[in-house]
């Protein structure tokens, strides 16, 4: 049975994916700033800034799992944080792999986030892997994360990447953050509402990396989203009319968004729209491929 090391494993993502895994009866261990509290998973501890790694982390571990990251919504892109969200994602690999060379292992797989902000703003074009990316900070901090991963190649390692969209999950990312002000009443499009929202389910983004662990013959880059995107406007009354809650508030004009935020309302007022094609011609299967299913199933309605 394999044995995975993952970054960013006690994240939310992470969390989910772990218990997948060690249901599914693998040996599971994280990298982490700090020791962990699960008896069921090894935590081994790195410090990025400083570039110190426990380096028995990967003894025995055949596939890493890379879903390491600052939160890129969570605070304003002050230059500080736009170099911690870049570091957190490239350092972070760099320095795994720095250890992969002076050490003995046996990784054959290395498996890492992206996002779906590669491709940045595109309007209403259906966006495919083979799209170019684009100029903007997001964009650009995507293509530094795909390149650091990609040099897993190196090793002579199996590299596949997801870029990943808007995680629907109730107890963190996006979708909370878009549930409040619905649920006090005040909820509404943000923008002209029409700009795209590439979502997917968590369970979905769960199973499509069971897929590529298991799938040895999946590499390079595939997009982690549903397959029937919806625009800002249809999401938030599909969010709405689970909550059972009225819409009424006027849109939230995208200037006083630009002085709130600055340059990170580029990821909430900006449209991308994205296919699923490539990853549904793999074979994967998605649980939960419409919205209404996947927001049924998160709020239980």
């Amino acid at each position: 049975m394999k044995s995975i090391l993952l970054t960013g494993g006690s994240g939310l993502l992470g969390r989910h994916l772990t218990k997948a895994l060690l249901t599914k009866g693998y040996t599971v261990s994280h990298l982490s700033r700090k020791t962990g509290d699960d008896p069921q998973v090894n935590t081994f501890v790195w410090d990025i800034s400083k570039g110190t790694i426990d380096e028995r982390c990967i003894d025995g571990v055949d596939t890493v799992v890379h879903l390491a990251g600052s939160g890129i919504a969570e605070k304003r892109w002050t230059n500080a944080r736009k170099k911690d969200l870049v570091d957190s994602r490239v350092k972070s690999i760099e320095l795994l792999y720095d250890l992969m060379k002076r050490k003995q292992h046996q990784v054959t797989s290395v498996i890492s986030a992206s996002g779906i902000g590669y491709y940045s703003n595109r309007g209403d074009e259906l966006m495919h892997e083979t799209s170019v990316p684009t100029n903007d900070f997001i964009s650009q901090c995507c293509v530094l994360w795909e390149a650091a991963v990609d040099e897993g190649e190196e090793f002579g390692a199996r590299v596949l990447k997801f870029r990943t969209g808007v995680v629907l999950d109730k107890d963190g990312g996006a979708l909370p953050t878009l549930a409040k002000p619905i649920k006090l009443y005040v909820g509404s499009p943000i923008g002209s509402g029409k700009q795209w929202v590439p979502w997917i389910h968590w369970q979905d983004v769960v199973d499509m990396y069971l897929l590529g662990i298991e799938n040895t013959a999946l590499s390079g880059v595939y997009n982690m989203v549903a397959p029937c995107p919806v625009t800002n406007k249809q999401l938030t009354q599909a969010v709405a009319k689970h909550l059972h809650k009225p819409l009424w508030a006027p849109n939230v004009p995208g200037f006083v968004l630009k002085l709130l935020l600055g340059e990170m309302s580029s990821i909430v007022l900006g449209s991308t729209k994205v296919s699923a094609q490539k990853i549904e011609d793999a074979g994967f299967k998605f649980k939960f491929a419409d919205l209404d299913a996947a927001l049924s199933e998160i709020y239980g309605s």
